[in-house]
Protein backbone atom coordinates (compact mmCIF):
# COMPACT_ATOMS: atom_id res chain seq x y z
CA UNK A 1 0.00 0.00 0.00
CA UNK A 2 0.95 3.98 -0.56
CA UNK A 3 2.18 5.40 2.45
CA UNK A 4 1.84 9.05 3.38
CA UNK A 5 5.60 11.64 3.41
CA UNK A 6 5.24 14.66 5.40
CA UNK A 7 3.39 16.24 2.22
CA UNK A 8 0.36 14.06 1.71
CA UNK A 9 -0.10 14.06 5.93
CA UNK A 10 0.53 17.90 6.07
CA UNK A 11 -2.09 18.38 2.78
CA UNK A 12 -4.82 16.27 4.79
CA UNK A 13 -4.18 17.77 8.00
CA UNK A 14 -4.51 21.41 6.68
CA UNK A 15 -7.53 20.58 5.00
CA UNK A 16 -9.39 19.43 8.05
CA UNK A 17 -8.31 22.19 10.03
CA UNK A 18 -9.74 24.17 7.06
CA UNK A 19 -13.34 22.71 7.04
CA UNK A 20 -13.25 22.53 10.49
CA UNK A 21 -13.27 26.91 10.69
CA UNK A 22 -15.73 26.69 7.55
CA UNK A 23 -18.10 24.19 10.05
CA UNK A 24 -17.48 26.50 12.69
CA UNK A 25 -19.08 29.45 10.78
CA UNK A 26 -21.44 28.07 9.45
CA UNK A 27 -22.48 26.49 12.95
CA UNK A 28 -22.32 30.02 13.60
CA UNK A 29 -24.33 31.92 10.95
CA UNK A 30 -21.38 33.55 9.63
CA UNK A 31 -21.78 31.01 6.21
CA UNK A 32 -25.43 30.84 4.57
CA UNK A 33 -26.18 27.35 3.06
CA UNK A 34 -25.40 28.16 -0.50
CA UNK A 35 -21.94 29.68 0.31
CA UNK A 36 -21.19 26.58 2.79
CA UNK A 37 -22.53 24.03 0.44
CA UNK A 38 -19.53 24.28 -2.58
CA UNK A 39 -17.13 23.98 0.70
CA UNK A 40 -19.06 21.13 2.07
CA UNK A 41 -19.13 19.35 -0.77
CA UNK A 42 -15.73 19.13 -1.70
CA UNK A 43 -15.16 17.78 1.71
CA UNK A 44 -17.45 14.91 0.83
CA UNK A 45 -20.81 16.13 2.81
CA UNK A 46 -23.64 15.82 1.33
CA UNK A 47 -27.54 17.13 2.65
CA UNK A 48 -29.80 14.26 2.16
CA UNK A 49 -33.12 13.45 3.25
CA UNK A 50 -32.97 13.02 7.11
CA UNK A 51 -29.16 13.98 7.82
CA UNK A 52 -25.80 14.67 6.17
CA UNK A 53 -24.13 12.09 4.88
CA UNK A 54 -20.13 11.73 4.84
CA UNK A 55 -18.45 10.12 1.86
CA UNK A 56 -15.29 9.00 2.60
CA UNK A 57 -12.31 8.01 0.03
CA UNK A 58 -11.06 4.87 -0.62
CA UNK A 59 -8.27 5.18 -3.23
CA UNK A 60 -8.93 2.03 -5.75
CA UNK A 61 -10.61 0.07 -2.75
CA UNK A 62 -7.11 -0.94 -0.99
CA UNK A 63 -6.64 -0.35 2.97
CA UNK A 64 -5.22 -2.07 5.56
CA UNK A 65 -7.07 -3.13 9.12
CA UNK A 66 -6.23 -0.47 10.71
CA UNK A 67 -7.78 1.99 8.50
CA UNK A 68 -10.92 -0.77 8.17
CA UNK A 69 -10.79 -0.50 12.03
CA UNK A 70 -11.07 3.39 11.83
CA UNK A 71 -13.96 2.75 9.30
CA UNK A 72 -15.88 0.81 12.23
CA UNK A 73 -15.41 3.16 14.93
CA UNK A 74 -16.58 6.29 12.59
CA UNK A 75 -19.60 3.98 12.32
CA UNK A 76 -20.22 3.64 16.45
CA UNK A 77 -19.20 6.95 17.26
CA UNK A 78 -20.85 9.16 14.92
CA UNK A 79 -23.32 6.93 12.86
CA UNK A 80 -25.97 4.44 13.57
CA UNK A 81 -23.43 1.89 14.08
CA UNK A 82 -22.78 0.79 10.49
CA UNK A 83 -21.36 1.85 7.31
CA UNK A 84 -22.65 1.86 3.17
CA UNK A 85 -19.67 0.41 1.14
CA UNK A 86 -20.46 2.11 -2.55
CA UNK A 87 -20.27 1.64 -6.26
CA UNK A 88 -16.80 3.79 -6.19
CA UNK A 89 -14.88 1.69 -3.80
CA UNK A 90 -15.86 4.20 -1.17
CA UNK A 91 -17.66 4.21 2.16
CA UNK A 92 -20.53 6.56 3.04
CA UNK A 93 -22.10 7.33 6.29
CA UNK A 94 -25.93 8.22 6.13
CA UNK A 95 -26.66 9.64 9.80
CA UNK A 96 -23.93 12.37 10.49
CA UNK A 97 -24.16 16.03 12.57
CA UNK A 98 -22.21 18.89 11.19
CA UNK A 99 -20.62 19.39 14.61
CA UNK A 100 -19.09 16.07 14.23
CA UNK A 101 -18.13 16.21 10.65
CA UNK A 102 -14.88 18.44 11.34
CA UNK A 103 -13.30 15.46 14.02
CA UNK A 104 -14.20 12.62 11.62
CA UNK A 105 -11.45 13.99 9.14
CA UNK A 106 -9.16 14.20 11.61
CA UNK A 107 -9.80 10.65 12.93
CA UNK A 108 -9.75 9.62 8.80
CA UNK A 109 -6.19 11.91 8.89
CA UNK A 110 -5.01 9.84 11.85
CA UNK A 111 -4.78 6.79 9.41
CA UNK A 112 -3.76 8.52 6.26
CA UNK A 113 -7.51 8.77 5.29
CA UNK A 114 -10.01 11.70 4.06
CA UNK A 115 -12.83 12.88 2.08
CA UNK A 116 -11.22 15.09 -0.22
CA UNK A 117 -12.84 15.33 -3.93
CA UNK A 118 -15.33 12.78 -3.33
CA UNK A 119 -18.05 15.04 -4.52
CA UNK A 120 -18.33 18.05 -6.34
CA UNK A 121 -16.97 18.80 -10.15
CA UNK A 122 -13.59 17.59 -9.64
CA UNK A 123 -11.69 13.98 -10.40
CA UNK A 124 -13.53 11.68 -8.08
CA UNK A 125 -12.04 8.80 -6.09
CA UNK A 126 -9.79 6.53 -8.53
CA UNK A 127 -10.92 2.91 -8.92
CA UNK A 128 -9.43 -0.09 -9.88
CA UNK A 129 -9.40 -3.71 -9.71
CA UNK A 130 -9.97 -5.15 -6.59
CA UNK A 131 -8.09 -8.43 -7.70
CA UNK A 132 -5.14 -6.42 -8.63
CA UNK A 133 -1.62 -7.74 -8.13
CA UNK A 134 -3.34 -10.59 -6.83
CA UNK A 135 -4.72 -12.34 -9.74
CA UNK A 136 -2.20 -13.78 -12.33
CA UNK A 137 -4.63 -12.50 -15.82
CA UNK A 138 -2.96 -8.92 -15.21
CA UNK A 139 0.52 -7.99 -17.25
CA UNK A 140 1.15 -5.44 -14.45
CA UNK A 141 -0.22 -4.23 -11.16
CA UNK A 142 -2.24 -1.16 -11.92
CA UNK A 143 -2.23 0.69 -8.73
CA UNK A 144 0.45 2.15 -8.67
CA UNK A 145 -0.80 3.58 -11.93
CA UNK A 146 -4.07 4.86 -10.01
CA UNK A 147 -1.90 5.96 -6.81
CA UNK A 148 -0.07 8.70 -9.02
CA UNK A 149 -3.09 9.73 -11.35
CA UNK A 150 -4.61 10.39 -7.64
CA UNK A 151 -1.72 12.04 -6.44
CA UNK A 152 -1.88 14.71 -10.08
CA UNK A 153 -5.01 14.90 -10.03
CA UNK A 154 -5.92 16.18 -6.15
CA UNK A 155 -6.13 19.76 -6.07
CA UNK A 156 -4.78 19.76 -9.48
CA UNK A 157 -5.88 23.88 -10.17
CA UNK A 158 -6.77 23.46 -13.66
CA UNK A 159 -9.85 20.64 -12.79
CA UNK A 160 -10.89 21.18 -9.38
CA UNK A 161 -13.80 22.91 -11.34
CA UNK A 162 -14.79 20.94 -14.34
CA UNK A 163 -18.03 21.50 -15.36
CA UNK A 164 -19.34 18.13 -14.10
CA UNK A 165 -17.93 15.10 -11.87
CA UNK A 166 -14.96 12.98 -13.58
CA UNK A 167 -14.16 9.02 -12.99
CA UNK A 168 -11.47 7.02 -13.59
CA UNK A 169 -10.78 3.71 -13.38
CA UNK A 170 -7.38 1.76 -14.40
CA UNK A 171 -7.09 -2.10 -15.16
CA UNK A 172 -4.24 -4.39 -15.79
CA UNK A 173 -5.89 -7.34 -17.51
CA UNK A 174 -8.18 -8.25 -20.83
CA UNK A 175 -10.96 -9.27 -17.80
CA UNK A 176 -12.94 -6.20 -16.83
CA UNK A 177 -13.68 -5.91 -12.99
CA UNK A 178 -14.08 -2.78 -12.52
CA UNK A 179 -16.69 -1.18 -15.07
CA UNK A 180 -14.05 0.67 -16.88
CA UNK A 181 -15.89 1.34 -20.03
CA UNK A 182 -18.68 2.90 -18.15
CA UNK A 183 -16.13 5.41 -16.95
CA UNK A 184 -15.12 8.99 -18.20
CA UNK A 185 -11.58 7.78 -18.88
CA UNK A 186 -11.19 4.36 -18.61
CA UNK A 187 -7.67 3.46 -18.86
CA UNK A 188 -6.21 -0.21 -19.95
CA UNK A 189 -2.02 -1.40 -19.21
CA UNK A 190 -1.20 -2.97 -21.88
CA UNK A 191 1.85 -4.01 -23.96
CA UNK A 192 2.37 -3.28 -27.45
CA UNK A 193 4.27 -5.17 -30.30
CA UNK A 194 7.60 -4.27 -28.49
CA UNK A 195 6.30 -5.92 -25.64
CA UNK A 196 6.62 -1.95 -24.39
CA UNK A 197 4.04 -1.25 -21.56
CA UNK A 198 1.49 1.35 -21.87
CA UNK A 199 -1.55 2.17 -21.84
CA UNK A 200 -5.37 1.97 -23.63
CA UNK A 201 -7.51 4.93 -23.60
CA UNK A 202 -11.49 5.14 -23.69
CA UNK A 203 -13.08 8.07 -23.15
CA UNK A 204 -17.22 9.33 -22.74
CA UNK A 205 -18.80 6.91 -20.93
CA UNK A 206 -20.92 6.57 -18.15
CA UNK A 207 -24.36 6.04 -16.89
CA UNK A 208 -26.77 8.84 -15.90
CA UNK A 209 -30.12 9.86 -17.78
CA UNK A 210 -27.77 9.29 -20.78
CA UNK A 211 -26.03 6.28 -20.42
CA UNK A 212 -22.99 5.35 -22.79
CA UNK A 213 -19.89 3.35 -23.66
CA UNK A 214 -16.63 4.58 -23.57
CA UNK A 215 -15.37 4.50 -27.10
CA UNK A 216 -11.61 3.65 -27.65
CA UNK A 217 -9.24 7.00 -28.44
CA UNK A 218 -5.99 6.05 -28.74
CA UNK A 219 -4.57 2.17 -28.54
CA UNK A 220 -1.57 2.84 -26.94
CA UNK A 221 0.07 5.99 -25.25
CA UNK A 222 3.62 4.91 -23.77
CA UNK A 223 3.56 4.62 -20.11
CA UNK A 224 5.72 7.33 -19.09
CA UNK A 225 3.14 9.93 -20.94
CA UNK A 226 0.44 8.74 -19.07
CA UNK A 227 -0.33 11.38 -17.21
CA UNK A 228 0.33 13.88 -20.14
CA UNK A 229 -2.61 11.94 -22.12
CA UNK A 230 -4.88 11.64 -19.23
CA UNK A 231 -4.13 16.04 -18.46
CA UNK A 232 -4.91 16.36 -22.69
CA UNK A 233 -7.86 14.34 -22.21
CA UNK A 234 -9.53 16.44 -19.16
CA UNK A 235 -8.25 19.82 -20.60
CA UNK A 236 -10.22 19.68 -23.97
CA UNK A 237 -13.17 18.52 -21.70
CA UNK A 238 -12.44 21.41 -19.68
CA UNK A 239 -11.97 23.75 -22.36
CA UNK A 240 -15.33 22.54 -24.27
CA UNK A 241 -18.04 20.90 -21.72
CA UNK A 242 -21.23 22.84 -20.98
CA UNK A 243 -21.27 24.72 -17.83
CA UNK A 244 -24.93 26.03 -18.62
CA UNK A 245 -26.76 22.73 -18.67
CA UNK A 246 -25.50 20.54 -16.28
CA UNK A 247 -28.09 17.43 -17.56
CA UNK A 248 -25.19 17.83 -20.83
CA UNK A 249 -22.26 18.45 -19.02
CA UNK A 250 -20.62 15.06 -18.84
CA UNK A 251 -17.91 14.28 -21.48
CA UNK A 252 -20.07 11.97 -22.77
CA UNK A 253 -22.32 14.39 -24.43
CA UNK A 254 -19.12 16.54 -25.50
CA UNK A 255 -17.83 13.57 -27.41
CA UNK A 256 -20.90 12.28 -28.67
CA UNK A 257 -21.39 15.77 -29.72
CA UNK A 258 -17.92 16.84 -31.08
CA UNK A 259 -18.09 13.00 -32.47
CA UNK A 260 -15.03 11.18 -31.36
CA UNK A 261 -12.77 11.93 -34.44
CA UNK A 262 -12.85 15.11 -33.73
CA UNK A 263 -11.94 15.01 -30.10
CA UNK A 264 -9.56 12.70 -30.55
CA UNK A 265 -8.14 15.42 -33.30
CA UNK A 266 -7.91 18.13 -30.54
CA UNK A 267 -6.91 15.77 -27.89
CA UNK A 268 -4.09 14.78 -30.07
CA UNK A 269 -2.95 18.27 -30.60
CA UNK A 270 -3.20 18.88 -26.87
CA UNK A 271 -0.91 15.62 -26.21
CA UNK A 272 1.58 17.18 -28.43
CA UNK A 273 1.61 20.26 -26.78
CA UNK A 274 1.85 18.62 -23.31
CA UNK A 275 5.09 16.54 -24.43
CA UNK A 276 6.70 19.72 -25.00
CA UNK A 277 5.89 20.71 -21.35
CA UNK A 278 7.77 17.81 -19.71
CA UNK A 279 4.74 17.23 -17.12
CA UNK A 280 4.86 13.40 -16.52
CA UNK A 281 5.91 12.42 -13.52
CA UNK A 282 10.02 11.39 -12.98
CA UNK A 283 10.99 7.58 -13.57
CA UNK A 284 12.31 7.81 -9.91
CA UNK A 285 8.65 8.89 -8.66
CA UNK A 286 7.27 6.05 -10.45
CA UNK A 287 9.92 3.39 -8.95
CA UNK A 288 9.29 5.09 -5.34
CA UNK A 289 4.97 4.52 -5.93
CA UNK A 290 5.81 1.28 -7.24
CA UNK A 291 7.28 -0.45 -4.11
CA UNK A 292 5.26 0.21 -1.86
CA UNK A 293 3.19 -2.50 -4.10
CA UNK A 294 5.46 -5.16 -4.06
CA UNK A 295 4.16 -8.07 -2.90
CA UNK A 296 4.04 -9.31 0.13
CA UNK A 297 6.40 -12.03 1.40
CA UNK A 298 4.41 -15.00 0.02
CA UNK A 299 5.18 -18.46 1.39
CA UNK A 300 6.92 -20.65 -1.29
CA UNK A 301 5.38 -23.80 -1.59
CA UNK A 302 2.45 -23.39 0.28
CA UNK A 303 0.19 -26.55 -0.76
CA UNK A 304 -2.75 -25.89 -3.05
CA UNK A 305 -4.54 -28.66 -1.18
CA UNK A 306 -8.22 -27.62 0.27
CA UNK A 307 -10.41 -29.91 2.21
CA UNK A 308 -13.55 -29.64 0.99
CA UNK A 309 -15.70 -31.89 3.06
CA UNK A 310 -17.73 -29.56 4.54
CA UNK A 311 -20.76 -29.31 1.90
CA UNK A 312 -21.58 -25.59 3.01
CA UNK A 313 -17.52 -24.19 3.05
CA UNK A 314 -17.08 -26.25 -0.43
CA UNK A 315 -20.20 -24.12 -1.69
CA UNK A 316 -18.31 -20.93 -0.69
CA UNK A 317 -14.96 -21.72 -1.98
CA UNK A 318 -16.25 -22.70 -5.53
CA UNK A 319 -18.71 -19.45 -5.73
CA UNK A 320 -16.74 -16.89 -3.46
CA UNK A 321 -12.72 -17.33 -4.18
CA UNK A 322 -10.71 -17.04 -7.35
CA UNK A 323 -7.19 -17.44 -8.37
CA UNK A 324 -4.91 -16.10 -7.29
CA UNK A 325 -1.40 -15.37 -9.08
CA UNK A 326 0.73 -17.25 -6.27
CA UNK A 327 0.34 -21.08 -5.66
CA UNK A 328 -0.72 -22.19 -2.31
CA UNK A 329 -3.03 -18.72 -2.10
CA UNK A 330 -6.91 -17.70 -3.22
CA UNK A 331 -8.95 -14.82 -3.36
CA UNK A 332 -11.48 -14.57 -1.28
CA UNK A 333 -14.45 -12.44 -1.51
CA UNK A 334 -17.14 -11.54 1.24
CA UNK A 335 -20.03 -10.55 -0.05
CA UNK A 336 -21.77 -8.41 1.88
CA UNK A 337 -25.49 -9.41 0.74
CA UNK A 338 -27.03 -11.62 3.60
CA UNK A 339 -30.55 -13.04 2.91
CA UNK A 340 -32.67 -9.40 3.66
CA UNK A 341 -30.25 -7.50 4.02
CA UNK A 342 -28.94 -4.61 2.63
CA UNK A 343 -26.73 -4.76 -0.04
CA UNK A 344 -23.01 -3.07 1.09
CA UNK A 345 -24.01 -2.09 4.59
CA UNK A 346 -22.06 -3.41 7.31
CA UNK A 347 -22.19 -2.98 11.57
CA UNK A 348 -19.10 -1.66 12.71
CA UNK A 349 -18.79 -5.33 14.56
CA UNK A 350 -18.30 -6.89 10.96
CA UNK A 351 -16.13 -3.79 10.14
CA UNK A 352 -13.64 -4.81 12.74
CA UNK A 353 -13.66 -8.29 12.23
CA UNK A 354 -12.79 -7.93 8.41
CA UNK A 355 -9.97 -6.09 10.03
CA UNK A 356 -9.24 -8.68 12.19
CA UNK A 357 -9.33 -11.26 9.76
CA UNK A 358 -7.34 -8.78 7.17
CA UNK A 359 -4.32 -8.74 9.75
CA UNK A 360 -4.54 -12.67 10.24
CA UNK A 361 -4.93 -13.99 6.80
CA UNK A 362 -4.26 -11.48 4.62
CA UNK A 363 -0.89 -9.74 5.07
CA UNK A 364 -2.98 -7.13 6.57
CA UNK A 365 -4.98 -5.67 3.08
CA UNK A 366 -8.52 -5.53 2.01
CA UNK A 367 -10.12 -4.13 -1.02
CA UNK A 368 -13.62 -2.65 -1.19
CA UNK A 369 -15.25 -3.84 -5.02
CA UNK A 370 -17.46 -1.89 -6.75
CA UNK A 371 -19.95 -4.25 -6.55
CA UNK A 372 -20.14 -3.63 -2.72
CA UNK A 373 -18.21 -6.50 -1.58
CA UNK A 374 -15.03 -6.95 -0.02
CA UNK A 375 -11.97 -8.68 -0.71
CA UNK A 376 -8.91 -10.15 1.11
CA UNK A 377 -6.61 -10.43 -1.71
CA UNK A 378 -3.91 -13.07 -0.05
CA UNK A 379 -5.42 -15.85 2.00
CA UNK A 380 -3.21 -19.25 1.97
CA UNK A 381 -5.54 -21.82 1.21
CA UNK A 382 -5.05 -23.78 3.69
CA UNK A 383 -6.01 -20.64 5.88
CA UNK A 384 -9.67 -20.50 3.98
CA UNK A 385 -11.58 -22.99 6.31
CA UNK A 386 -10.88 -21.07 9.62
CA UNK A 387 -11.45 -17.88 7.79
CA UNK A 388 -14.95 -19.25 6.47
CA UNK A 389 -15.57 -20.78 10.05
CA UNK A 390 -15.05 -16.72 11.70
CA UNK A 391 -17.14 -14.87 8.23
CA UNK A 392 -20.38 -17.52 8.99
CA UNK A 393 -19.96 -16.89 12.85
CA UNK A 394 -20.45 -12.92 11.81
CA UNK A 395 -22.67 -13.43 8.95
CA UNK A 396 -20.51 -12.52 6.47
CA UNK A 397 -20.16 -16.06 4.65
CA UNK A 398 -22.90 -16.06 1.91
CA UNK A 399 -21.86 -18.07 -0.87
CA UNK A 400 -23.66 -15.88 -3.85
CA UNK A 401 -20.84 -13.92 -5.48
CA UNK A 402 -22.02 -13.07 -8.78
CA UNK A 403 -25.42 -14.34 -8.39
CA UNK A 404 -28.71 -12.72 -8.71
CA UNK A 405 -28.79 -12.10 -4.54
CA UNK A 406 -25.65 -10.04 -4.67
CA UNK A 407 -27.58 -7.26 -5.93
CA UNK A 408 -26.67 -3.83 -6.61
CA UNK A 409 -28.75 -1.22 -4.70
CA UNK A 410 -27.99 2.07 -3.80
CA UNK A 411 -29.80 4.06 -1.08
CA UNK A 412 -33.02 5.24 -2.79
CA UNK A 413 -35.73 6.98 -1.32
CA UNK A 414 -35.12 5.83 2.04
CA UNK A 415 -31.77 8.41 2.30
CA UNK A 416 -31.24 10.29 -0.81
CA UNK A 417 -33.19 14.10 -1.59
CA UNK A 418 -32.89 12.90 -5.44
CA UNK A 419 -34.56 9.78 -5.41
CA UNK A 420 -37.70 8.89 -6.77
CA UNK A 421 -38.31 5.03 -5.39
CA UNK A 422 -37.17 3.58 -2.92
CA UNK A 423 -34.01 0.41 -3.43
CA UNK A 424 -33.12 -1.00 0.05
CA UNK A 425 -36.94 -2.60 0.28
CA UNK A 426 -36.76 -4.28 -3.19
CA UNK A 427 -33.32 -5.52 -3.07
CA UNK A 428 -34.30 -7.21 -0.05
CA UNK A 429 -37.65 -8.68 -1.60
CA UNK A 430 -35.76 -10.23 -4.02
CA UNK A 431 -33.12 -11.69 -1.80
CA UNK A 432 -35.96 -13.01 -0.26
CA UNK A 433 -37.51 -14.25 -3.09
CA UNK A 434 -34.15 -16.40 -4.75
CA UNK A 435 -33.05 -17.32 -1.14
CA UNK A 436 -33.10 -21.08 -2.09
CA UNK A 437 -28.90 -20.98 -2.72
CA UNK A 438 -29.72 -24.17 -4.94
CA UNK A 439 -31.90 -22.25 -7.12
CA UNK A 440 -29.25 -19.17 -7.56
CA UNK A 441 -26.22 -21.53 -8.68
CA UNK A 442 -28.80 -23.19 -10.81
CA UNK A 443 -29.17 -19.30 -12.46
CA UNK A 444 -25.48 -19.14 -12.36
CA UNK A 445 -24.02 -15.51 -13.02
CA UNK A 446 -26.98 -13.04 -13.24
CA UNK A 447 -25.97 -9.33 -12.21
CA UNK A 448 -28.90 -7.39 -11.04
CA UNK A 449 -28.47 -3.50 -10.45
CA UNK A 450 -31.04 -1.17 -8.81
CA UNK A 451 -31.12 2.12 -9.04
CA UNK A 452 -33.81 5.00 -6.78
CA UNK A 453 -33.20 7.72 -10.02
CA UNK A 454 -32.27 8.11 -13.48
CA UNK A 455 -28.53 8.99 -11.83
CA UNK A 456 -28.10 5.39 -12.05
CA UNK A 457 -26.04 5.36 -8.83
CA UNK A 458 -27.02 1.38 -8.40
CA UNK A 459 -25.92 1.10 -12.35
CA UNK A 460 -28.98 -0.27 -13.48
CA UNK A 461 -27.63 0.32 -16.77
CA UNK A 462 -25.37 -2.22 -16.85
CA UNK A 463 -27.13 -5.13 -15.03
CA UNK A 464 -27.74 -8.42 -17.18
CA UNK A 465 -31.27 -7.19 -15.33
CA UNK A 466 -31.51 -3.70 -14.26
CA UNK A 467 -34.22 -1.93 -12.15
CA UNK A 468 -34.96 1.35 -12.65
CA UNK A 469 -37.32 3.45 -9.56
CA UNK A 470 -39.61 6.36 -11.05
CA UNK A 471 -42.70 8.43 -9.84
CA UNK A 472 -45.36 7.86 -11.52
CA UNK A 473 -48.28 10.42 -10.29
CA UNK A 474 -47.00 9.77 -6.49
CA UNK A 475 -46.47 6.67 -6.24
CA UNK A 476 -43.24 4.68 -6.74
CA UNK A 477 -42.69 2.41 -10.36
CA UNK A 478 -40.12 -0.18 -11.35
CA UNK A 479 -39.01 -0.03 -14.60
CA UNK A 480 -37.40 -3.43 -15.72
CA UNK A 481 -34.54 -3.78 -18.02
CA UNK A 482 -32.48 -6.60 -19.61
CA UNK A 483 -28.91 -6.94 -21.28
CA UNK A 484 -26.69 -4.68 -19.70
CA UNK A 485 -22.96 -5.49 -18.63
CA UNK A 486 -19.86 -3.75 -17.02
CA UNK A 487 -17.20 -6.35 -17.60
CA UNK A 488 -15.12 -6.82 -20.99
CA UNK A 489 -18.50 -7.56 -22.79
CA UNK A 490 -19.91 -4.10 -22.44
CA UNK A 491 -23.65 -3.14 -23.00
CA UNK A 492 -26.65 -1.05 -22.18
CA UNK A 493 -29.78 -2.24 -20.60
CA UNK A 494 -32.94 -1.55 -22.05
CA UNK A 495 -35.96 -1.63 -20.82
CA UNK A 496 -38.62 -3.85 -21.59
CA UNK A 497 -41.84 -1.77 -21.68
CA UNK A 498 -44.29 -0.46 -19.23
CA UNK A 499 -43.27 -0.32 -15.44
CA UNK A 500 -44.76 -2.32 -12.20
CA UNK A 501 -45.15 -1.91 -8.70
CA UNK A 502 -42.54 -3.23 -6.42
CA UNK A 503 -44.48 -6.92 -5.88
CA UNK A 504 -45.17 -6.53 -10.01
CA UNK A 505 -41.38 -5.68 -10.83
CA UNK A 506 -40.15 -8.97 -8.75
CA UNK A 507 -42.78 -11.41 -10.30
CA UNK A 508 -41.38 -10.16 -14.03
CA UNK A 509 -37.67 -11.26 -12.76
CA UNK A 510 -38.99 -14.55 -11.75
CA UNK A 511 -40.90 -14.67 -15.44
CA UNK A 512 -37.58 -13.63 -17.03
CA UNK A 513 -35.21 -16.34 -15.18
CA UNK A 514 -38.00 -18.93 -15.60
CA UNK A 515 -37.76 -18.05 -18.98
CA UNK A 516 -34.23 -18.05 -19.06
CA UNK A 517 -33.55 -21.42 -18.02
CA UNK A 518 -35.94 -22.82 -20.35
CA UNK A 519 -34.12 -21.23 -23.29
CA UNK A 520 -30.60 -21.47 -22.02
CA UNK A 521 -27.83 -23.57 -24.61
CA UNK A 522 -25.34 -25.65 -22.65
CA UNK A 523 -22.45 -23.04 -20.84
CA UNK A 524 -24.80 -19.92 -21.41
CA UNK A 525 -25.37 -17.02 -18.98
CA UNK A 526 -28.35 -15.03 -18.83
CA UNK A 527 -26.54 -12.62 -20.59
CA UNK A 528 -25.65 -14.80 -23.47
CA UNK A 529 -29.43 -16.40 -23.72
CA UNK A 530 -30.67 -13.08 -23.67
CA UNK A 531 -28.49 -11.76 -26.51
CA UNK A 532 -29.20 -14.85 -28.97
CA UNK A 533 -32.70 -14.95 -28.23
CA UNK A 534 -33.45 -11.04 -27.53
CA UNK A 535 -35.63 -8.87 -26.36
CA UNK A 536 -38.92 -9.83 -27.94
CA UNK A 537 -38.98 -13.48 -26.61
CA UNK A 538 -38.22 -11.86 -23.12
CA UNK A 539 -41.35 -9.43 -23.23
CA UNK A 540 -43.67 -11.43 -24.39
CA UNK A 541 -43.45 -14.34 -21.63
CA UNK A 542 -43.28 -10.87 -19.36
CA UNK A 543 -46.67 -8.63 -20.63
CA UNK A 544 -48.30 -11.95 -23.00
Amino acid sequence: MYQYDQYDQKMVDTRVEEFRDQVNRRLAGELTEDQFKPLRLMNGLYLQLHAYMLRVAIPYGTLNGKQMRMLGHIARKYDRDYGHFTTRQNIQYNWIKLEDAPDILADLASVEMHAIQTSGNCIRNISSDQFAGATADEIADPRPWAEILRQWSSFHPEFSYLPRKFKIAVIASDEDRAAMRLHDIGIQLVHNDAGELGAKFFVGGGMGRTPMIAPEIRDFVPADELISYAEACLRVYNRYGRRDNKYKARIKILIHELGAEEYIRQVEQEFAHMKELGLNPPVEELARITAYFADPPFEDGASDDIDLSDPDFALWVDQNTAAHKQAGYAIATISLKPRSGIPGDASSAQIDLMADLAEQFSFDELRVTHSQNIVLPHVKKSDLYTLWQKLDEAGLAPANLDLITDSIACPGLDYCSLANARSIPLAQKISERFADLGRQRELGELKLKISGCINACGHHHAGHIGILGVDRKGTENYQLLLGGSAAEDTSLAKITGPGFSEDGVIDAIETVTDLYLEQREDGERFIDTYRRVGMERFKEAIYG
